[in-house]
């Protein structure tokens, strides 16, 4: 895979059934989405040295993806079909894209206004309680917003050059006057990747964010994200008390959206913050209990000890802090 698409964690090809089949067709129309008009066969390669959570997310996007809408867009804020990867498992809201994309009255063939038609009867008729006036049109995502933040979220690009794609998205975002997630991301990507020295506007992009998300569908998760670097920045200041606070909102939020690395990470940040308010025997049993979804989430034994540890290095220097 690193060879033949060495920028896929996993990838979804239509009209092929194995990996000798995908190569040898590599460059044939017969895999071009852009030219399938029915699907019928389609298989999802997902790389053999990853941890069974991106196995788990990568099968529910690409599946997803294969039965129904092809395109990921970050506008998309309830959706497991956008690039910023906070949802890893398929929503109530892709669900019911896909029993929309397989109801009765829409079939292959259909002009974009044919099913344009129908599809408020079908909405109706399959979410009647999300019906309203009050939707606004998102508008078009432009070309250019779509690469700054895919330079600054990119993992093999200098931090030099990841801030400048964060900032250029944040730049463009406030030009079009959005007030959605792709402004609460453009803020979030430019909070996390400012220098030390920015730490008072790292929070304000933060809190703006947060507050943004907050307010979208689904958006709770990617608060939830939020408030998991705004509680590591706490324990780094030995403010045990918010650090509990912003875990207890966010650890339900991990629960429901089945991110277990994510769970994993709130579990040993809290536990750390209990053993600055001396109660060891409950940090102890929290690290324990996290364990098993660190281990689902990061892939082995050692990769979950060596993210457990990366925040008890934290939570050592806050003691220190706080004896001071």
């Amino acid at each position: 895979m690193q060879s033949v698409v060495p920028s896929a964690a996993c990838f979804v090809v239509p009209n092929v059934s194995d990996w000798s089949e995908f190569v040898a067709n590599r460059r044939s129309s017969a895999i071009d989405w852009t030219r399938v008009t029915t699907r019928t066969r389609a298989t999802v390669f997902v790389p053999t040295d990853t941890t069974p959570q991106e196995i788990r997310d990568c099968l529910h996007e690409e599946i997803g993806q294969a039965l129904g809408p092809l395109n990921d867009l970050f506008r998309l804020s309830d959706s497991i079909f956008n690039d910023d990867n906070f949802q890893t498992t398929l929503t109530g809201f892709d669900m019911l894209l896909l029993r929309v994309w397989y109801a009765p009255e829409l079939h292959p063939g259909m002009t974009r206004d044919q099913v344009a038609a129908r599809l408020p009867v079908l909405f109706n008729r399959l979410n009647p309680a999300g019906r309203r006036h009050d939707g606004l049109n998102a508008g078009i995502t432009p070309r250019a917003w779509q690469q700054a933040i895919e330079q600054a979220l990119a993992s093999n690009g200098g931090l030099n050059q990841r801030r400048a794609g964060a900032a250029r998205a944040l730049s463009l975002a406030r030009s079009q006057n959005w007030t959605d997630n792709r402004l609460a991301l453009s803020l979030m990507l430019n909070a996390r990747l400012a220098p030390r020295d920015q730490g008072q506007e790292a929070l304000d992009a933060l809190l703006a964010s947060a507050e943004i998300y907050r307010r979208a569908p689904g958006g709770e998760v990617h608060a939830a994200h939020i408030d998991m670097h705004l509680a590591v920045q706490a324990l780094a200041s030995a403010q045990s008390d918010m650090v509990l606070e912003l875990t207890a909102r966010a650890i339900p939020v991990a629960e429901r959206s089945e991110n277990a690395a994510f769970l994993a990470s709130l579990g040993f940040i809290r536990a750390e913050a209990l053993a600055l308010q001396g109660r060891t025997a409950e940090a102890e049993r929290l690290r324990l209990d996290s364990l098993p979804a660190a281990r689902y989430g990061f892939g082995s034994e050692d990769a979950a000890r060596a993210r457990m540890d990366e925040i008890a290095r934290i939570g050592s220097a806050a003691q220190r802090l706080a004896r001071l």
